[in-house]
């Protein structure tokens, strides 16, 4: 096998743990982003539409439960690929970005921490670690947008693309918060499928914005990306990508307007939201391909040696389908409306 095919294809899984971590994970950051909070309350003080509150904040992490800590496991292969299959892109890229990184890794920890804790601290102290959590979930977000921001300018350290990284964070957690509102209308019924439905028609024109935002400010400050995409050969192709993406925008705001009552309808905002993060993805990879560090380094030659990628390629192939089946496994036996949260 070609030094050049096994490049490509670790690119390629390394791009699709990412993609699937975003999806996956973004589900789980929007709806600690989405959180409620209340004012810390002594036991038995609380007024009634307190109780109403909590009940919707242990139902939003009753539906996260089985699944949020796995998910970041697309997130630990992702970054082993890069290090194992692209060591050089690897040193470069976190040579800029520790600082965000360390940060993001700290708001993990701090949502690891409070699921649970909330679960097991006295009634008064609760909001304490529900707040922790949603700060967590913030900072994660904030984080990952920025750090995207960072690399597709290649790293540049002006103020446009300073600015530019900012706004890619906060268009990142509208994103998150986006498919967290999605998954609760999916997971949840009854009053608080009604607030993520709210929650959902306000994400979708804040995350269209963003998205139209973030487009016009990268051809501002990456002019090479846009010559890009009009010296495809292929344009005409291309454009279905920011042509379809808008549409699955408005295809949201759509189902919004009709409400569809019955259940098996719930889904469908996910699959809308999860074909727009798929659509940004290409287009995003589209951009840059064949260069894993922009405008400096391929990934031919960040590669690691052939024989190298060989090897690991063995444990590779049944390392990915395993988190995949897993992940599908715990889909699966975990269908359905969330339930009230237990930890029996």
């Amino acid at each position: 096998m070609s030094a050049e095919l096994l490049a490509t294809i670790f690119i390629a899984l390394m791009g699709l743990a990412i993609l699937v971590y975003a999806i996956a994970d973004g589900y789980d950051l929007g709806v600690g982003i989405l959180l409620p909070l209340n004012k810390k309350y002594s036991s038995g003080t609380a007024p009634e539409n307190c109780h109403h509150t909590d009940a919707n904040r242990d139902r939003m992490i009753a539906s996260i439960g089985p699944f949020w800590d796995a998910n970041e496991t697309w997130l630990v292969l992702a970054v082993g690929i890069l290090l194992i299959a692209f060591p050089k892109a690897h040193s470069v890229v976190f040579y800029h970005l520790y600082l965000p990184a360390t940060l993001m890794l700290a708001g993990l920890i701090l949502r690891g921490v409070s699921f649970d804790f909330r679960a097991k601290t006295s009634v008064g102290q609760k909001p304490l670690w529900d707040a922790a959590f949603k700060f967590g979930s913030i900072l994660t977000s904030t984080c990952q947008g920025y750090m995207l921001g960072r690399y597709v300018l290649g790293f540049d350290d002006s103020w446009q693309a300073s600015a530019f990284a900012f706004l890619s964070g906060l268009g990142m957690t509208a994103a998150y918060a986006l498919i967290g509102a999605a998954w609760l209308v999916y997971k949840t019924e009854g009053r608080l499928q009604q607030q993520a439905k709210h929650w959902l028609i306000a994400f979708n024109r804040i995350t269209f914005a963003g998205v139209l935002a973030v487009s016009i400010a990268n051809i501002w400050v990456n002019p090479s990306v846009f010559e890009r995409w009009l010296a495809s050969p292929s344009m005409w192709l291309t454009a279905l990508i920011p042509i379809i993406c808008f549409a699955l925008f408005a295809l949201i705001e759509y189902w919004l307007a009709h409400r569809p009552h019955q259940k098996v309808h719930d889904i469908t905002p996910l699959l809308l939201v999860m074909g727009i993060f798929i659509l940004c993805f290409f287009g995003l990879g589209f951009s840059f391909f064949p260069y894993i560090v922009p405008g400096q380094l391929t990934i031919w030659q960040t590669a690691s040696a052939p024989e190298s990628l060989q090897f690991i390629l063995i444990g590779t192939v049944i390392v990915v389908p395993t988190i995949g089946a897993y992940t599908a496994y715990s889909y699966w036996v975990f269908r359905g409306k969330a339930t009230a949260l237990s930890y029996e």
